[in-house]
């Protein structure tokens, strides 16, 4: 097993981690109001760091600022004007008083930024201001998340490589609390019946997607997943490596599974993410008909070519 990757229980960290995905949901939705609109809303997601995760520029009140979780120094660090300001990140901060904080400290910068106080596609469902039971944060456990957060970035960011067409940057998604990217044939997707805007934006277009969770009560622990949409019909057919990996079904749906234990006690975690992430495509692609030959950038291995 590789010592260099954090085992990441989830009971061993539950709390923290749905403290931290609560708060990291209070900036994405100051995100959304303050950044300027991308395809497949790619403006309100993070982006991987050393320290941790960032938004990007926004632009609020005629005033340019990011805000970045520094899971190293366990601070929010909010930069604005020229200036640089913290919030500590602690053990027994509800998000009712980050989020408190937060706006004050936005405030005192001169941005007054209106957000849907309220969790997104979560089981958690009290407004933010009101908040007080989700208060953990473990620092040694956020260090073990930052530390998987940073491999896996590395790896999605190495596989994205081997891919010309339209792909998604590498990012962290705040309602799902994700790092995921995503690939695209370039051919527009049947319209989602019944779909809100969220979901019609997102899959308006073929997409296979691939992602790393840190793991809920659905999943059991982390886990590294992938699924193409529109969904063949032979898609869960096709085989996926390592043979650890499995098709899960998901509804009227299928998602390729692989978990973050049996890439730990891989001999080579790294190549055991890429053959995983490999084989979904290649499933996607043959079923779904993409043109993979038109698809494949300068820096595509053999083992990135589909057969």
């Amino acid at each position: 097993m590789s010592d260099a990757l954090p085992a990441l229980p989830l009971g061993a960290w539950e709390a923290t981690k749905d403290t931290l995905h609560l708060y990291t949901q209070i900036v994405g939705k100051i995100q959304l109001a303050s950044a300027a609109p991308r395809n497949h809303w790619w403006h309100t997601t993070f982006r991987v760091t050393d320290q941790g995760y960032s938004t990007g520029r926004m632009l609020h009140d005629g005033i340019s600022f990011t805000i970045a979780f520094d899971l190293v120094r366990h601070r929010l660090v909010v930069r604005a004007g020229g200036r640089e300001e913290a919030i500590p990140l602690r053990d027994g901060v509800s998000v009712a008083e980050f989020h408190h904080e937060l706006k004050a400290l936005l405030r005192e910068l001169g941005l007054h930024v209106k957000i849907k106080a309220e969790p997104f596609g979560v089981p958690m469902t009290t407004p933010f201001a009101d908040d007080t039971e989700h208060d953990a944060y473990d620092a040694e456990a956020v260090e073990d998340f930052r530390r998987a957060l940073l491999w896996v970035d590395e790896v999605f960011r190495e596989f994205r490589g081997w891919f010309t067409g339209k792909a998604s940057p590498v990012q962290l998604f705040w309602h799902s609390f994700d790092l995921a990217t995503a690939r695209f044939s370039g051919r527009a997707a049947p319209e989602m019946e019944g779909a809100d805007p969220v979901a019609r934006e997102a899959y308006s277009h073929e997409v296979i997607s691939f992602g790393w969770w840190p793991g809920d009560r659905k999943t059991g622990g982390p886990a590294f997943y992938s699924y193409t949409h529109p969904e063949p019909e032979e898609l869960a057919g096709r085989p996926l490596r390592p043979p650890q990996a499995w098709w899960e079904p998901t509804g009227l749906t299928h998602q390729a599974r692989l978990t973050w234990d049996d890439v730990r006690r891989s001999p080579e975690p790294r190549d055991a993410v890429l053959d995983f992430l490999q084989s979904a495509y290649a499933a996607g692609a043959v079923t779904a008909g993409w043109p993979c030959e038109e698809l494949y950038s300068s820096w595509c291995p053999p083992r990135g070519r589909v057969e």
